[in-house]
């Protein structure tokens, strides 16, 4: 009975030891797994890691996309916008209704007063 008395503490040992391999092997299993993954989605937003640092790509834009982009934001700009006493030479010739010239060149609408007489 004393050989085997003395066998019991160095199984324990050696099962007690392979637990804590089996659980290293599992979180480095799972960090391997993770970084796989960020490696994956970083990817697709066009940046890549290497043994030389990491590589950044940047998206191609059309120029004709680019240029769409330009005109409809000049387009909305003009169409918002407001010329209250702006005459064309060529379309539009009458200005605005209830609009009328200051002595000033400056056009106030009509029925308010500018804001720096007294009446």
């Amino acid at each position: 009975m004393g050989a085997i008395g003395n066998l019991i503490p160095l199984v324990m040992l050696f099962a007690f030891v392979g637990g804590l391999a089996y659980f290293g092997y599992q979180l480095y299993d799972f960090a391997n797994e993770l970084s796989e993954r960020g490696k994956k989605k970083m990817e697709k937003k066009n940046i890549s890691f290497t043994k030389d640092g990491m590589k950044v790509g940047v998206k191609e834009k059309r120029q004709e996309d680019y240029e769409d982009k330009t005109q409809s934001v000049l387009v909305k700009a003009w169409n918002f916008a407001s010329f209250p006493g702006y005459k064309s030479k060529v379309w539009n010739t009458e200005a605005t209704p209830g609009f009328r010239r200051t002595s000033s060149g400056t056009g106030t609408p009509s029925g308010s007063r500018p804001p720096t007489s007294r009446t």
